[in-house]
């Protein structure tokens, strides 16, 4: 009987074709699919955002550019509630929650600081973000305003609640994951996870773990609620930048500045498959509910300014 790992690398090996849009002029920070998958949005270092639609099995070419922003567009998310509704964090001290449907923005709303990290609580009903000086905003989705700060005095990577919304995490440059009570923001425990920076954070559409990307080059996937190490994953040699479990939790992405992208199965670890790619990745997504990552990455090369990319369509396409 063939295993789950047997039947995804027979997948990719009938799935490897990726498909490249050409839409940013500059370097792609951010890309994340809306909640039911019809949309892919890309946030650049060229201050737009960009929407594709997914069409069977090719990216529509007739993208959607927003505009508004004054600095680069560091990292957006979808409402997890909403598929019509996106917000972007940016260097020029704001918010900006989009209308898909008008292609116009809903609300700006103003921040203390330059933006780097953003996430939406499972409810759809709040928005946090952090800046560079580790102030981390709770934004009222309804009021745009703001309902909560919360000042550090570390350095704050990303942040994220956990599935249930009841729990907010934030990876620190002290190698430990901090894990609070929420609405309340009480510490509840302090993770010491990795000896180095804690870079960004990932938790699996089930419910059942999280996972850690780490300076050290290591990924470490973790259990809720033991807070249990289960293993880890050691097949980057730089810094990981960017994670993220597929539709069905079984499958974890991970990238940095290797030129590969590494595809893990969760409950083993072991890889299933790897995308080669021609310069370091700083952004990966799966789709919600198929079998398709989009990533983009660093920008070297001045031809490659700008692209997003989706791997995992039909190679005899």
């Amino acid at each position: 009987m063939a295993t789950y790992a047997d039947e995804m690398k027979k997948f990719f090996e009938s799935n490897s074709r990726t498909r490249d849009v050409q839409a940013h002029t500059a370097k792609v920070h951010s890309v994340a699919w809306s909640c039911d998958g019809r949309r892919l949005a890309s946030g650049s270092f060229d201050k737009t955002v960009c929407i594709y639609m997914l069409d069977k099995d090719r990216l529509t070419k007739d993208y959607t550019v927003f505009r508004g922003h004054g600095a680069s567009v560091d990292q957006l998310c979808w409402n997890p509630r909403n598929p019509d509704q996106l917000a972007t964090a940016s260097g020029d001290k704001t918010v900006r929650i989009w209308d898909a449907r008008t292609n116009k923005a809903a609300a700006t709303v103003n921040t203390k600081g330059e933006n780097i990290n953003i996430c939406w609580s499972p409810d759809g009903s709040t928005i946090a973000v952090g800046n560079k000086d580790d102030l981390v905003t709770f934004i009222d989705v309804k009021t745009h305003r703001s309902k909560a700060e919360e000042q550090f005095k570390f350095e704050v990577n990303e942040i994220s609640w956990n599935n249930d919304g009841d729990l907010f995490f934030l990876t620190s440059g002290h190698g430990s994951v901090h894990i609070f009570s929420y609405p309340e923001l009480k510490t509840l425990h302090v993770l010491n996870a990795h000896p180095a920076n804690c870079i960004c954070i990932e938790f699996d559409p089930m419910g059942q773990y999280f996972a850690i990307g780490s300076a050290d080059a290591l990924v470490s996937l973790w259990n809720l609620p033991e807070l249990v190490c289960m293993r880890t994953f050691a097949r980057l040699e730089w810094p990981v930048r960017t994670l993220s479990f597929s539709n069905d939790g079984k499958m974890l992405a991970s990238a940095s500045e290797d030129l590969i992208i590494d595809i893990g199965e969760v409950e083993t670890g072991e890889r299933l498959h790897q995308i080669t790619c021609d310069s370091p990745t700083f952004t990966v997504a799966w789709h919600p509910k198929r079998h398709l990552l989009a990533y983009a990455c660093d920008d070297r090369r001045d031809r490659d300014a700008g692209i997003v990319r989706v791997f995992g369509f039909p190679s005899d396409t």
